[in-house]
Order: structure tokens, then sequence, then C-alpha cells
């Protein structure tokens, strides 16, 4: 009997043991895995039955929840979805939150943010439904609006590109659009076969609607990279008024070689646009060669400047060193290789930000709000405050400088230089200025920016505009434009003509916006 006895508990034991082991399994191996499974609806269902928290912009929410009768206790919309698709992106009961606010703020919105479990733990207390926090951006409606339309070509169509606008003084992000977008209230959608279908669409299509072209993709600048070229050669002692050689033609490996350059440029040999004369053909100002936006003269002061002297420029107008995060993540800008650097034909399509130099949108904006900014380049951020369901603040974003890219006089030096490229008769940004707001002057660097392939493909340019507007003597705005394709091959001036436009249009209606504030 003893034994047999023995023998039960022995079994019971190992069951016990066997038990224990499987619940651990389950519960602390196994249960991330089946907490996350799509199979699981309870997970689904309890993030549906409280209210997602509001993105705000200045007091209006552009994506919020609303109740339902549906099992989903509440749908997410997004009452002006295509305007602020890029910033937001969506959140999806089959496909998550995987781009925007929607993601960057998830623990916030959804209210699992252990910030919130005070909010929580009262709410269980009055019997009330939990609730997601808010999250407050710096955009300013404005701009944003004036940003969406002003990418509307003359045909009706959202032109492809992006358009970016920062407060130089605190780094804050005014606007962010990029084009074509899309709805993302479409994704938000209970009815499954909707939602996958939308997706479908949305993904197989080859304009990349929700690409953010603002922030994760990559462009050759053109000519807006010439504000970095020339902040290291007034750095370096040169001065606006300083006449520096602007050749028609400039042979890097051959400095003193005269002569047109071959056709096709078979051999390393930069040629103005529609080979045109800088100046009298031989020398001109700085200034005015800025103005003008003169190749050669910028090859050939690149070229004598060195590139380790424009790389030590460029980091710090913030390529090539860390990550951005907005909280969104920023693609790293880049001047190019090593042998980009080193190779003085390589070295002289980098001087006007050809070859593999490559920015984001973003990153063009902070060449321009540097400058305004006295040469202090802010952090550049979209969420101004995260507050819990009762509005109580969790976090408030303070202004960081990320660097201080020149000092105070070479930045009003250069910024002359950018007003120049807007007022002077020579100047391709002129498309730029605002006359209608007292007390506004306005600078910009235009850029027309090859992608790559020949101009005898007839791909035509991106076109770029970079500029800043002062009130007062104040710096009070940066934009940045790209447009994919927007520039005419040969031309310099597609930036001032295409993009300039557009960025004046969101400075004005910003300053608008703030009157007084001058």
């Amino acid at each position: 009997m003893n034994s047999t006895i023995r023998k039960v508990a022995a079994g019971l034991a190992v069951l016990l043991a066997a038990m224990f082991v499987n619940l651990n399994f389950v519960q602390v191996v196994k249960g991330s895995a089946y907490r996350d499974n799509p199979a699981n609806r309870r997970v689904l269902l309890n993030e549906y039955s409280h209210p997602r928290g509001n993105i705000v912009v200045q007091g209006t929410a552009i994506a919020t929840s609303v109740p339902t009768k549906d099992e989903l206790k509440y749908l997410r919309i997004y009452p002006q979805g295509p305007v602020y698709a890029a910033v937001t992106g969506f959140y999806s009961f089959i496909y998550g939150s995987p781009y925007g606010i929607e993601s960057a703020e998830n623990s916030v919105l959804s209210g699992s943010d252990p910030r919130l479990f005070g909010s929580h733990l009262a709410d269980l207390l009055t019997g009330r439904n939990p609730r997601g926090g808010s999250v407050q951006l710096s955009l300013n409606k404005a701009a944003q609006q004036a940003a969406y339309a002003a990418m509307k070509g003359a045909n009706g169509k959202m032109r492809p590109g992006a358009v970016v606008a920062l407060d130089p003084t605190t780094g804050a992000i005014l606007a962010m659009v990029s084009t074509p977008s899309y709805d993302p209230s479409v994704l938000s959608s209970h009815d499954s076969s909707t939602i996958n279908a939308a997706y479908q669409a949305l993904n197989n299509n080859p304009a990349q609607p929700m690409l953010n072209r603002a922030l994760d993709q990559l462009y050759p600048p053109g000519s807006t990279f010439k504000i970095v070229v020339a902040a290291a050669a007034l750095s370096s002692g040169y001065q606006p008024a300083q006449v520096i050689p602007a050749p028609n033609n400039f042979w890097p490996l051959q400095p003193k070689r005269v002569g047109a350059c071959p056709a096709g440029l078979s051999a390393p040999c930069v040629e103005n646009f529609n080979g045109e004369t800088c100046a009298n053909g031989v020398n001109a100002q700085l200034i005015f060669a800025f103005a003008k936006s003169c190749n050669t003269a910028f090859a050939e002061l690149g070229v004598k400047l060195g590139g380790a002297q424009l790389a030590a420029q460029a980091k710090l107008f913030g390529m090539d060193g860390a990550r951005l995060q907005t909280p969104l993540g920023v693609a790293v800008s880049t001047i190019g290789t090593g042998s980009d650097l080193t190779d003085p034909a390589a070295l002289a399509q980098t001087s006007f930000g050809q070859r593999d130099v490559r920015v984001t949108p973003l990153q063009d904006a902070m060449f321009a709000a540097a400058v305004a900014n006295e040469g202090s380049l802010m952090k550049p951020y979209l969420v101004a405050e995260e507050l819990g369901p009762d509005l109580s603040p969790l976090s408030k974003t303070t202004p960081q400088q990320l660097s201080q890219t020149m000092q105070p006089g070479v930045a009003q030096q250069l910024q002359s230089m950018m007003e120049a490229v807007v007022t002077a008769p020579e100047g391709t940004g002129g498309l730029a200025q605002i006359t209608d707001i007292p007390g506004v002057v306005v600078g910009g660097k235009t850029g027309t920016a090859d992608t790559g392939v020949t101009s005898g493909s007839g791909s035509a340019p991106d076109a770029l505009f970079t500029g800043f507007a002062l009130q007062g003597g104040n710096p009070k705005i940066a934009v940045a434009v790209v447009l994919e394709n927007g520039g005419v091959n040969g031309n310099e001036s597609a930036g001032g003509l295409a993009a300039a436009p557009v960025a004046k249009a969101v400075m004005e209606a910003y300053l608008k916006s703030n009157p007084g504030h001058g």
C-alpha cells in the first residue's frame, strides 16, 4: 500500500510540475506572442473599448475617435486626412499604427504609457472608461493648409514633392506636407475588405502616396547646397563683395585651362546652366555669383576651400550626423563619400549640390533656418506637448540647440546674400518676395537638381527653394520646397519659377495668421 501511494504521489508531483512549467511557458515565454497574435480578438476589443487620444493642431483635432454601435466601440477618423496624413499616419485594426504620430506617440494615444497609471487608477475607482492621452503638435494650421494647397499644379493634380516649414528660433515644425497624399480614414475603417483593398492600392501606387517625402526621402539639393559652401567661405574670411573667379567653364583637373566644355561633358568640366555667362565670364562678386547661382564660380570655390572644410560645415548644419527624431525619424542627409571630397572633379560637382550630395526637405529647411537665426541651428520638433486624458501635462518640448553653424556676423552676411537672391536684378528667387506685409524681408536660395539621368532622356530635374522671412528684423519662418521633376532642363531659374511661389504662399499664410507679432 505504501508503495502504491508513493507512486501515485510521484505521478501527481510530475503532473503538477508539468502544469507549473506549462503555465509559466504560456504566460511568460509565449505571453507576448499570444497577446500580439492577430487572431487574439481580446486585445483588439480591449484597444477599441475606449477612445484613443486626439492628435491636435492649435486646438483642432486632426485625428480623433468617435463612438460606434459596432463590436469595435470606437472609430478613428481624420477630419482633414490628406492634408495631415504625412504627420498623423493611420491607426488600423488590421495593420496597427505603422507610421507617423500614431506610431511614435502610440503609448500616450492608446493610454498604455506608464505615466498614465494614476489616471487609469482614478478611472477604475470612479467607474469611468479609461481613455488615451492627447498629443499637441507644433504645426500652424494656416501654414499647413497653404503648403498643401500650393502643391496643387495647374492641372489640378498634386505635384509630387514636399514642403517643410520651421520656426528658426525654436525648431518647431510649422508645416510638413508630402504629396501626393492619401486619406488615413479609409485605412481606419472597421470594414476589413475596404481596408485591405485600400492598403494594397496605396502600396502598389508608383507615386508612393504613403511615403513621407519630407522626412524619409533624400534628394540632390542642387544649388540650395551653395548655402553650405557660402557659409564655409564666409567663415574662412571671404566677404560678400569679394571678387572670385567665375569663368564660363571650369576644368577641375586643369584649373588654368580655358575653353568650352566638351559636348555631353565627356571630360570633367563644369559649365553654367544653358551655357550662360556669370557676370563678365571671368570673375564676379561672391554675392552676385550666389544670387545668380553660378555653378562654375561655386565649383572652383569649393575646390579651393577643400573637401574637409565643406564636410565640417555640412556637419554643423546637421548632415552626416546622428539620425534626428522629431519624434518621427528623419533620414540622414549626406555630403557624399570620402572620395567625393578628395577628387577635384567630384568635389567640383559636390560644391553645387550634385554628385552624391543628398538631403531631406527638412534638412534643406534647416539650412535657411540656421542662417535666419544668427547661425544657431535649433533641433526640429513636431510634438509640442503630451497631455493626459484630463489635459494634465505629461511633457512639454523645450527648444534645444543642435549647433552654432557659423558666427552671428557671418550669418548676417549670408542673410544679405540670400536676400539678394530674392531682390537683386540677377537673383533667381524673385517670386518668393512678400510685399503686402509691412516689415517683412525674404531671403532664399533656388535650386535645380539633376536626378541622375541625362538631360537627353527628357526627364526634368527637381525644382527646389529654401528660404526665410524676417519681420521687423526677427526670424519668423524658414521654408523648404522640393518639386520632383518640377524643373526645366538647362534652366537654373526652375527653383525660382516653380518652387519659390510655394514657399511664398506658406510664409505669407503663416505671417498673416500671427498679426502683431513682428
